[in-house]
């Protein structure tokens, strides 16, 4: 070995990797550095991707050497790979003790560089949710008793703070809240699996919706076109009534949902299937609302959302003469 060999410096490569992709699965400039390495170490014995390392004539030293050590192993141009323990995201301990190492100005500093080794894909997340739930579910007391019954409430009640988010437009409290929504839709996939007779998974409800929206959206997965959004609507509508062979369009309409949004429901179906089919007469309020609320949804408006608007400015005109700040 030259002089000039036996100084340089080296490379240290600190490989980081996902849980949320099989073992094995690494990317290729992973698994060139991995082959070209003079040494690979791992503190982690039971590591899962070192089955897949063995596999491919890859030697994986069990030790966790510090900076130091691996400052002082890496002379003469050596390379050193290190797997972070448990197929984590990194080791924070050794690149905190590197970073110290590398602002001494006291030692001559190999090449670090940080190699994702693996990456995750949009929605991998979702796997972390799935997984909690699950051990929830088996090991926490009270939602190991819940029935989709005794979620019914939480449901409503987490969709209702969900538009007050959209409403306030706080985007903090925008995704708690869809994340909030989105633990109801695990919560209750994760009870189904249980059901005796006719189980199903948080896969089997994925997989429902994944078919629908491909199956609704023949001008985006199909041959058809749509230039306009009411082109859209009139596929939605027409491949869900193929779907459905509803008898009535009165049918899959929530009768449980706030009257405002009832009644525009109600007069949209009837709009929509072009039924001659005039509005109830009566004395009252209520066929007055009707009679708005239609109104309001011919012209486009949601109804609803027009009360709830004007009703959060009377609160805050409450709240004004209250003196109370919001």
């Amino acid at each position: 070995m030259t002089p000039e060999e036996s100084a340089a410096p080296g490379r240290i490569v600190l490989l980081t990797t996902s849980h949320r992709v099989a073992p094995g699965l690494l990317s290729w400039p992973a698994w060139q550095t991995l082959q070209e390495a003079d040494r690979v170490l791992c503190a982690d014995t039971a590591h899962p991707h070192l089955p897949y390392l063995r596999e491919a004539g890859i030697e994986v030293e069990h030790t966790a050497p510090d900076a130091q050590d691996l400052v002082d192993d890496c002379a003469g141009g050596r390379t050193l790979v290190v797997i972070p323990t448990g197929g984590g995201e990194g080791d924070q301990r050794l690149t905190d003790s590197l970073a110290r190492l590398a602002g001494s100005g006291r030692v001559q500093m190999p090449a670090l560089e940080l190699l994702p080794a693996s990456y995750d894909l949009p929605g991998a997340r979702l796997l972390d949710l799935v997984q909690v739930m699950d051990r929830i579910r088996r090991e926490c007391p009270w939602s190991s008793q819940q029935t989709h019954k005794g979620l019914a409430k939480y449901g409503i009640e987490e969709a209702y703070e969900l538009v007050e988010a959209i409403e306030d437009g706080d985007r903090t409290e925008l995704r708690e809240e869809l994340g909030d929504v989105l633990l109801q839709v695990v919560f209750h996939a994760r009870i189904a699996q249980e059901d005796p007779e006719e189980p199903f998974s948080i896969d089997d409800v994925a997989a429902t919706i994944v078919e629908k929206l491909i199956h609704r959206h023949p001008h985006v997965f199909g041959d058809e076109t749509a230039e306009t959004p009411e082109d859209v609507k009139a596929h939605w509508l027409r491949t869900k009534a193929i779907e459905k062979q509803r008898d009535s369009v009165t049918e899959g309409v929530p009768l449980g949902q706030p009257a405002l949004a009832l009644a525009a429901k109600l007069t949209s179906r009837v709009r929509t299937a072009a039924l001659d089919v005039p509005l109830p007469t009566g004395t009252g309020v209520g066929y007055q609302l009707l009679a708005l609320a239609a109104e309001a949804e011919a012209q486009g408006t949601d109804p609803e959302a027009a009360l709830r608007a004007a009703a959060r400015a009377y609160r805050d005109a409450i709240l004004a003469a209250e003196g109370v700040e919001r």
